[in-house]
């Protein structure tokens, strides 16, 4: 214990949870206890993560003196290895890639490129990147959750498809050329006047900005490293730019990497988000370990039964949606058949970086692993690979080894069992 008493509070606290049993910690301790710790892992090692660097070993001041101590990661190596390949093989001008465990929060992998400058910081921490139809998610989950609109609800809307004018969607006429369109495939097929109509029609602007806060927009992610907070601005009154807003058609509101797999991470994990994280441990010189990462959970973002609402429109996107032409293969693998997939993309012009930006989040899942991705890539002037297909090969990669562990496991246990 004479070595720990060196150690700052945050770390102190933690090492006693694991090697103190006589007072165990409730769990709301313990998880603000690794908040704690994370925010002074995030002050020390957070500029090596912007340099897209992983340093195995830190110096933490203790007491003003500096001791080192060893860092393990939570990233998955062959997703890592997997990630930077694909980033280096299709050289979009600006990519990023960023895979989480959605049950626990843990990050798999993040990648970061840039075609014009290789040792450019992350762009997975950056928050500058239009959210554009990504934030149908949270419109959709809003919709759902507070005004207990089904998928199957149909609106009227007149105009395109993709465009967006306020002729159109502050129109309540219904004649001759008025279409109609069900939540579900507004959703999947990424409509932009049906969600304008849909906002106008169902949702409070003050609903609206009550859902992006809990989807945790204009607010700092609790996270072991820096990652620039999100920006959401809701109009006070229905309107156009309300529409703007709940369509996603808008270069104002942006996101990061990160928050973007945490939105999918949500659906797909009941409603509930957590935290990315990733330091899995870190270890004194007698590789004792003083810190241990875990699952650091938000409230309850929507129910249950509203996430599974929200699921089954994503996982429209992948059959029949913006993405279906990129997951049509392996969909009709039979031996992806048990794998659940859903996503959302998102196109709009940003400003910084300039460019084109072409965003997919998404999720997968057997049931028992579940899996969530924010993968995006900006361009200038053509484009080199779709964001929703780093995202399918991603996710190819992930369930090909676990779907082969549990085939190999199964084999085994039959010949246990004839002994």
């Amino acid at each position: 214990m004479l070595k720990l008493l060196l150690l700052p509070v945050a770390l102190l606290l933690s090492a006693f949870l694991f090697f103190n049993d006589s007072k165990p910690e409730s769990k709301e301790t313990l998880t603000e206890t690794n908040l704690t710790d994370r925010k002074q892992i995030s002050d020390s090692i957070g500029s090596a993560i912007k340099n897209n660097q992983w340093p195995t070993e830190k110096e933490f001041t203790l007491n003003s003196e500096k001791n080192k101590l060893n860092i393990n990661y939570t990233l998955d190596l062959s997703l890592q290895k997997e990630s930077d390949d694909l980033l280096k093989r299709y050289k979009p001008d600006y990519g990023a890639i960023f895979m989480i465990d959605a049950k626990t929060g843990r990050i798999l992998a993040m990648s970061s490129f840039q075609k014009s400058d290789p040792k450019a910081s992350n762009l997975n921490l950056r928050a500058t990147f239009p959210a554009a139809s990504v934030f149908k998610v949270i419109t959709a989950s809003a919709a759902i959750d507070h005004s207990g609109i089904n998928p199957d609800h149909k609106i009227a809307f007149n105009g395109g498809n993709y465009t967006l004018y306020k002729k159109n969607v502050l129109s309540e006429t219904v004649n001759r050329w008025t279409r109609f369109i069900s939540l579900k495939d507004a959703f999947a097929k990424s409509i932009n006047t049906a969600f304008g109509r849909l906002a106008i029609e169902n949702i409070e602007p003050k609903v609206l900005n009550s859902y992006a806060e809990k989807f945790m927009f204009n607010k700092e992610l609790r996270t072991d490293f820096p990652v620039e907070i999100s920006n959401a601005q809701i109009p006070a009154d229905k309107g156009f730019e309300l529409s703007q807003v709940a369509s996603g058609y808008n270069r104002y509101n942006t996101m990061s990497p990160v928050h973007g797999a945490m939105i999918a991470a949500t659906i797909v994990n009941e409603g509930r988000m957590n935290s990315p994280y990733i330091v899995d441990e870190l270890t004194d010189s007698n590789k004792k370990i003083v810190y241990k990462g875990q699952t650091a959970s938000n409230e309850q973002i929507i129910s249950v039964e509203s996430a599974a609402k929200v699921q089954s429109m994503m996982e429209q996107t992948v059959l029949a949606g913006t993405s279906r032409k990129t997951f049509r293969k392996i969909m009709r693998e039979k031996k992806f058949r048990e794998v659940e997939m859903g996503g959302k993309t998102g196109h709009f012009s940003g400003e910084n970086p300039k460019g084109r930006t072409d965003w997919f989040v998404g999720y997968a899942s057997d049931g028992d692993n579940k899996v969530a991705i924010a993968a995006i890539t900006v361009n200038i002037q053509k484009w080199t690979v779709k964001s929703s297909a780093l995202g399918e090969m991603m996710f190819r990669k992930h369930f090909k080894s676990v779907l082969e562990e549990k085939e190999i496991t199964k084999i085994a246990s039959i010949r246990k069992n004839r002994g």
